[in-house]
């Protein structure tokens, strides 16, 4: 643990992109936030063949400049629907090119990373999906040159989905060739941790268990956190996003993380529930739930 004045949080959220991805990061900006989350396609397709126009990059880099948001602390979350682990080799193709135009127009953009969710091993060999998963990371590191990074988020674990625990994390990671390795790593989720069964709300040091469980195996602290309350009860698999506080981790927990070395000095995106779904195009006011939550935040601190 370290001492709180010692620590540097940089917090933000996944705010709402009505208008476009440059509304998204004023709103962030104007919330007060230094970090950000964004889709940069639909997020329940493919969106493999779309790739991003330049005057569409232009305007979202003067918006993250505006806002005070240095591109390396965004975030872009892939589409839900690429099942990078799939034995199916007709979906994994689509998967995988899926998962490198997601890293193409991220590079465009010029942010920090890209993180995705590696998926289900529907085959049931879940060492083989690890493989297959790597497999696409690979493939997409190789076609798109850049920094962004491409990274593997944690899941909650429900039927038979990848990266619930840091072994899975860790076998994906080390099926990556050792020249790809810099540009790809992980990040944790607090509503998935909790959900597929790590008790982060029993105390700060088994918080602090479950982080070095994954850092040891993987070799690398978290390169993101997302911070979720969880509606779902611990070990149900449910991944069901509450406000701080208002789930079954409840506010505590946070702060042990905010005390915790590995939240510094990378982003601490909120995907919390947001109050002004239906925000003008041209309205950049923050949401007031990222708000409050920041505010929150902040006080554990």
């Amino acid at each position: 643990m370290t001492a709180p004045h010692a620590m540097h949080h940089i917090l933000g959220a996944h705010t709402i992109d009505s208008g476009g991805i440059d509304k998204a990061a004023l709103r962030a900006g104007r919330a007060g936030m230094r970090a950000l989350q964004i889709f940069t396609a639909i997020p329940k397709y493919y969106g493999d063949k779309q790739s991003i126009r330049p005057e569409r990059v232009e305007r979202f880099r003067a918006a993250a400049a505006q806002a005070g948001i240095e591109l390396r602390h965004v975030v872009v979350h892939a589409a839900y629907v690429l099942n990078t682990a799939t034995a199916v080799e007709e979906q994994w193709a689509r998967a995988s090119a899926g998962l490198a135009k997601e890293l193409e127009r991220s590079t465009a953009l010029g942010v920090g990373a890209v993180c995705f969710h590696p998926g289900a091993a529907t085959s049931g060999d879940r060492d083989a999906a690890a493989r297959r998963i790597a497999a696409a990371i690979t493939g997409a590191l190789e076609r798109v040159q850049g920094t962004t990074r491409l990274l593997v988020e944690n899941t909650a674990g429900a039927g038979v989905t990848m990266g619930r625990t840091p072994e899975e994390v860790g076998a994906i990671l080390a099926s990556v060739p050792a020249p790809l390795r810099p540009r790809t790593g992980y990040g944790l989720d607090t509503c998935h941790l909790f959900a597929a069964g790590y008790d982060i709300t029993e105390s700060p040091a088994a918080l602090a268990g479950v982080l070095d469980a994954f850092e040891a195996v993987a070799g690398e602290p978290p390169a993101f956190f997302h911070l979720n309350d969880s509606a779902g009860a611990l070990g149900s698999n449910t991944d069901r996003h509450m406000l701080l506080g208002e789930g079954r981790i409840g506010v505590e927990p946070f702060g042990w993380l905010l005390h915790d070395r590995r939240s510094a000095h990378v982003p601490l995106i909120l995907e919390t529930p947001q109050r002004n779904l239906a925000i003008a195009d041209d309205d950049t006011s923050p949401d007031p739930a990222d708000v409050e939550m920041l505010a929150l935040l902040r006080s554990l601190t």
